[in-house]
């Protein structure tokens, strides 16, 4: 009864994803998971935040048509509890979703916490040991991260588990960290009519993301009344009966005093492996909490037979869902003894759905300049279409090519896509493909954007590289 071909330890998106396309390869699979089928992803992060932002988005479609359009329309109230009640009905029915997949994919899910006992051998709560002939996979995901001397009460001092299940709105909130999560919960915040301020201790937003897409996002963010202080750190809080105050050090020195109902921290997240039993199996963690793998092609750790999936990978592995997808594809398929290839993480698109969205495919310029590569760059502002200045919300495409040539044209492949604006988390599809294919702008530029669309600023681009521009010269 506990002897199976796979044991994944973990239900988020790498786990289940594993379970899933091991069992359509006719493996034995049984799934370990101590709370809930989904993870992070469906119960406290991607799916349950973007509802949310989804109805920041009507929120703020309301504030536009008064304010631009002559529409005299006014948002009376917010019913909290109402929109909890769409967000979690949304949860609950790709949860049943999941799970309805795994039973008809017959994979024996097993509630209970689970650790190594063994390269083979895994000992979950309440169901004895179990025996994985082919391999174990470690799934077992991430939990927000905190700063030294700063405690969660879940109230005044929350991190985004804690923000999202909140009883009630703040008026005013003070969100530290500048990365997805913080600008999406500061976005978030605002359009619900919070007095917000953002810290990121980088010099900007989204510091791992191209510059310009940090600039043309600070902007927006600040348009819309957020205030943003980048290079500034906070180096204290004192906790007030009914929210908090916060003292940050901005990059001048000085030492500016703010006051909040909350004060949410997004400065990242670190890998779960409390109680998983690594040593048992031979394994260690790195000096950040990762598991790395030893042969990245098959994401094996340095035990033959024990693979990972998920936040539990250090870079450059991303932490992204659609990523824990394909990582889970790839070792189902290497268990299954299937040829694969690996994932290649630069053509995973990175999204942010904050108002206004970013998204980015590939390398950013800095990292193209920082490899020695010859390149050339063209950038449009989406208020240069139409559809654009319809939306209002300002925003660019960017484009980053190796240039081949004497004369510097960009007839090399594409290295990099950035978006900025509205929607862009819909277009950045077509640059993954391109950036994947390696494309080249006149590949591109062959192909007709409808009009009037944001995508036509993408199109447009591209026909510049290609020495086609109609209107960007």
């Amino acid at each position: 009864m506990n002897t199976t071909d796979v044991l994944v330890i973990g239900g988020g998106t790498g786990g289940y994803s594993t379970a899933l396309r091991a069992a359509a390869l006719g493996l034995r699979v049984v799934l370990a998971e101590r709370d809930l089928i989904g993870g992070t992803c469906l119960h406290r992060g991607c799916i349950p935040s973007k509802a949310m932002l989804h109805a920041a988005e009507l929120v703020d479609g309301i504030t536009e048509a008064r304010e631009r359009w002559g529409v005299k329309a006014t948002v009376d109230s917010l019913d909290w509890p109402a929109l909890v009640a769409t967000r979690d009905s949304i949860v609950a029915r790709n949860h049943q979703g999941v799970a309805g997949n795994l039973q008809t994919a017959r994979v024996r899910v097993v509630q209970g916490s689970a650790r190594l006992t063994g390269p083979r051998t895994v000992r979950i709560e309440g169901a004895g040991e179990f025996t994985a002939r082919r391999g174990i996979v470690l799934a077992t995901g991430s939990r927000p991260r905190l700063l030294p001397g700063l405690t969660a009460d879940g109230r005044r001092v929350v991190t985004s588990d804690d923000a999202l299940f909140a009883a009630e709105l703040p008026a005013s909130v003070v969100v530290l960290g500048g990365g997805a999560i913080g600008v999406e919960y500061a976005s978030f915040h605002r359009s619900m009519g919070a007095e917000v301020t953002l810290v990121e201790a980088a010099e900007r937003l989204l510091p791992l993301e191209d510059e310009d897409v940090g600039r043309h996002l600070a902007r927006g963010l600040k348009k819309r009344g957020i205030a943003v202080r980048t290079g500034s750190t906070l180096t204290g809080t004192e906790l007030l009966p009914d929210g908090i105050r916060a003292t940050v050090r901005t990059p001048k020195g000085e030492e500016v005093v703010i006051e909040a109902e909350r004060l949410l921290v997004a400065v990242g997240r670190v890998p779960v492996t409390d109680g998983l039993g690594l040593e048992a199996a031979g394994l260690s963690t790195d000096g950040r909490g990762f598991v790395p793998p030893a042969d990245w092609s098959r994401l094996e750790t340095a035990v033959p037979g024990i693979h990972v999936v998920g936040d539990l990978l250090p870079p450059p592995s991303l932490g992204l869902a659609h990523a824990s997808f394909a990582e889970g594809l790839l070792v189902a398929e290497t268990l299954a003894g299937i040829p694969t290839r690996p994932v290649d993480y630069a053509t995973v698109p990175r999204v942010t759905y904050s108002s206004p969205q970013t998204a980015s495919v590939g390398l950013t310029e800095a990292q193209a300049r920082a490899r020695g590569l010859e390149i050339k760059v063209n950038t449009m502002p989406l208020t240069a279409t139409a559809k654009g200045m319809v939306h209002g919300q300002g925003g660019m495409v960017k484009v980053i090519a190796a240039a081949d040539g004497a004369g510097g044209e960009a007839t090399g492949a594409v290295l990099g896509v950035h978006l900025v604006g509205p929607h862009v988390s819909e277009m950045v599809a077509e640059s993954q493909l391109i950036v994947a294919w390696d494309a080249e702008p006149a590949d591109v530029a062959q192909h007709i954007h409808a009009h009037p669309t944001l995508s036509e600023a993408v199109g447009e681009t591209f026909l510049t590289l290609a020495g086609r521009g109609l209107h960007q010269h």
